[in-house]
């Protein structure tokens, strides 16, 4: 029976939001376990959606786990130097104090850039491998959208990654990680590794592993892992993160170099001979609403049209109102509009009841360049608390909260 440190900290950042993520943010988010310490660890995450949750259904009854801190941000904008340090701090402050171990494992994002270090999860790994010196290995879990960086590969004996966009996979992608451990404990660390960085950006559009050609490069990142090679990750990288280190990588460890050199130079050169497979066209908000149109004309099912850059999933404040115009602007008809975020309505809309015609300025909160509400008249047609439980294989189970959160948000 080894002696694990566990821990976690998450954050996918939009460089391009108007606002920074603070440390209150991490220890009230309402839409999973606010931010966790010690022994709450191991009653808080498992069963949950995280690979931490993974993790821990494999290891907690195989190995004497010394918990950490677990926080989780979900995507926003910059993470503030105190939250990344008060967060980051206690948890190697707890590893200190539970040393000595035989081996880390941190459930970590892999895009997060906090206001002093745009390569957040390198600078983790380093204080970590600081503290555990050498010799302690360490593995870690990271999401598909992960910017890997050379600290990544140099600071971990072993890595998972999520094999799913949309993301199914992630207490699987815990339990990949366990048998990495596992395999690292009865074999030894590591003695090769490799980094390949792609050199391109992939649109967040174009990167689903449900369809060509983000499937056939996961599945290859899969089959070759085995034997002399430990693990063989790609990650497909965050773009609205703003680092040097951006977009799409290869990461190998192994125990012979020239098996790791091999199978890292042949998964990254697949990825850069499908370059063009991931240049598909991007539409205007109006020709958006006008193909949706005519595409519903002989539509058995709705049209959906995915507003990327305004997506709260990566960051977007969920308020903008460019699409909304389009709707209106070219008369789509029984359209509905799903998410924007706006707590003065929502106020407004309470305060009048259902039934009512509201007329006010919807959206356009936060001030982002070109982005304006909109001013029209509404009727209210339903009213609920705001809270829900999430069905859906993502992140089934997860409680979630349309309320007004008990935190702030500091302006960049």
């Amino acid at each position: 029976m080894a002696r694990i440190a566990v821990g976690g900290f998450h954050h996918e950042t939009n460089c391009f939001v108007p606002v920074h993520t603070d440390f209150a943010y991490f220890v009230a988010v309402s839409d999973r376990p606010p931010l966790t310490r010690g022994k709450d660890i191991l009653t808080n995450l498992p069963g949950r959606a995280f690979a931490m949750s993974g993790f821990l259904a494999d290891m907690a009854d195989k190995h004497d786990l010394a918990p950490l801190v677990w926080a989780s941000g979900g995507a926003g904008g910059y993470v503030t130097s105190d939250a990344f340090e008060r967060i980051v701090g206690e948890l190697v402050g707890r590893l200190s104090l539970a040393m000595p171990v035989d081996a880390v494992y941190l459930d970590l994002h892999g895009a997060m850039c906090s206001v002093d270090f745009e390569d957040g999860e390198g600078e983790i790994l380093r204080r970590v491998r600081a503290a555990v010196g050498p010799q302690v290995p360490i593995v870690i879990s990271l999401d598909y959208h992960t910017n890997l960086t050379p600290a990544m590969a140099a600071l971990t004996d072993g890595m998972a990654i999520y094999y799913t966009y949309p993301h199914v996979d992630r207490p699987q992608t815990g339990s990949r990680a366990a048998r990495i451990l596992d395999t690292i404990l009865t074999r030894g660390r590591p003695t090769a590794r490799a980094f390949r960085k792609i050199p391109f950006l992939i649109p967040l559009n174009f990167q689903c592993t449900l369809v060509e050609p983000s499937k056939k490069i996961v599945a290859k990142s899969a089959r070759g892992e085995g034997g002399e090679l430990l693990d063989l990750c790609y990650g497909a990288g965050f773009p609205p993160s703003d680092l040097y280190n951006c977009g799409p990588a290869v990461i190998c460890h192994g125990y012979s170099q020239a098996a790791v050199d091999a199978a890292a130079d042949a998964l990254a050169g697949h990825i850069i001979d499908m370059e063009d497979a991931f240049a598909e066209p991007l539409l205007t908000p109006d020709e958006a609403v006008r193909q949706a149109i005519a595409i519903s004309d002989k539509a058995t099912r709705p049209v959906v049209i995915a507003d990327t850059q305004d997506n709260p999933g990566c960051g977007g404040t969920g308020d903008t109102t460019g699409m909304l115009e389009a709707l209106v602007r070219n008369g789509a008809k029984k359209a509905a509009l799903c998410v924007l975020t706006d707590a003065k309505a929502a106020a407004a809309a309470h305060a009048a009841s259902e039934g009512a015609d509201i007329t006010i300025d919807l959206g356009g909160c936060t001030p982002l360049p070109g982005v304006k509400p909109f001013r029209g008249t509404f009727r209210v047609a339903r009213l609920t608390d705001g809270r829900f439980v999430c069905k859906g294989p993502c992140v089934g189970g997860r409680e979630g909260s349309s309320v007004p959160p008990l935190y702030s948000l500091s302006a960049a």
